[in-house]
């Protein structure tokens, strides 16, 4: 089997060769798929796609004109392929169905500490020669309510992390965790009670239809006055125009941020020296109190490996069995 992949960076790449032991033909990319390099994929039987990457309709068909027959993807998520289209094409498509949840976990961990006890600012008043506190109160994370939307493994690891805090803890998910509630003392409730009981909330929660665009300006109208956001999870969860309008009266008093609606065509690239064409971005990204990194919750050793890893046995599967048990369609 010869596969392209497609969106291939320093941080992951040498995580692949290790995983193939030579016994795959993996040809890389650093091109994102779209438009413009779904005719690279011309000659392969196969191709692995990142978050980075759009797998369209339109693309899909081209794909399958070219031979296409799996699509590998290196992420948990899958709102980047049509896989109704994928499905009638007869392209087999499969995911990372879990990898490290800490990672992301403690990202979200990382930002909510980042921005409560003022780092950024500290280090920029340090830099300045300002050792002054005046500016830089925080507040105890202990008995604080912090609301989780979705309560999969990385928002089950987030649970127990602010569980070791002392905190109380609301979720909000279709699926209660039997297990989690035994754990933690989590209270399940709807997603509007969790917006009007929290001091911090955070998302870990699957883009699909029912997600899109679910935190918006009735939901941050809800919100406590001073509430911590926290997103790690997908950027399009989240309106941001209702996002910075929620900043800017103050409903929300910080926000972190690893993910943003419009990512695509910003994140894991160099814009050094060039102008980013997204005024949304701009604003948002111009606040003092919001704190942006670019979808990088991922980014571990173990949970690269575990990517890896998972990527090569979907691979390997078809390419010996021609099926797969992380297949999504």
């Amino acid at each position: 089997m010869k596969i392209l992949v497609y969106s291939t960076y320093g941080f992951d790449k040498p995580f692949l060769e290790k995983a193939t032991h030579g016994k795959l033909e993996l040809v890389y990319t650093d091109q994102p798929l779209n438009e413009k390099t779904v005719n690279l994929a011309k000659g392969f039987d196969a191709i692995s796609l990142f978050t980075s990457d759009y797998a369209t309709a339109q693309m899909l068909e081209k794909l399958y004109t070219y031979g296409i027959k799996y699509i590998a993807l290196r992420s948990v998520g899958y709102d980047n392929i049509d896989l109704k289209k994928a499905r009638s094409l007869g392209i087999k498509v499969a995911n990372i169905p879990s990898y490290s949840p800490y990672s992301v976990a403690e990202h979200a961990t990382a930002l909510l500490m980042a921005l409560n006890r003022k780092l950024i600012l500290g280090q920029k008043l340090m830099l300045m020669g300002d050792y002054r506190l005046d500016n830089l109160i925080g507040f105890d994370l202990h008995g604080k309510t912090v609301g989780i939307i979705g309560t999969g493994k990385i928002g089950s690891a987030f649970a127990k992390i602010m569980h070791g805090f002392g905190c109380k803890l609301l979720a909000c998910d279709p699926k209660e965790n039997k297990k989690l509630i035994l754990e933690t003392n989590i209270t399940y409730t709807t997603i509007e009670q969790l917006c009007q009981n929290s001091d911090v909330i955070s998302i870990h929660c699957p883009l699909n239809p029912e997600t899109k665009f679910m935190l918006n300006r009735s939901l941050f109208k809800q919100m406590k006055e001073g509430v911590f956001f926290i997103n790690t999870a997908r950027g399009m969860i989240v309106n941001t125009e209702d996002l910075i309008e929620a900043l800017n009266t103050g409903t929300i008093a910080a926000a972190g941020l690893d993910v943003y609606e419009k990512e695509k065509t910003i994140f894991f690239r160099n814009h050094i020296n060039k102008k980013i064409e997204d005024n949304l971005f701009t604003i948002l990204r111009s606040h003092p109190n919001v704190l942006i990194t670019g979808h990088q919750g991922f980014l571990t050793k173990e949970a690269l490996q575990g990517i890896a890893v998972s990527t090569i046995a979907n691979l390997n599967a078809w390419e010996y069995n021609g099926i797969s048990e992380n297949e999504l369609n």
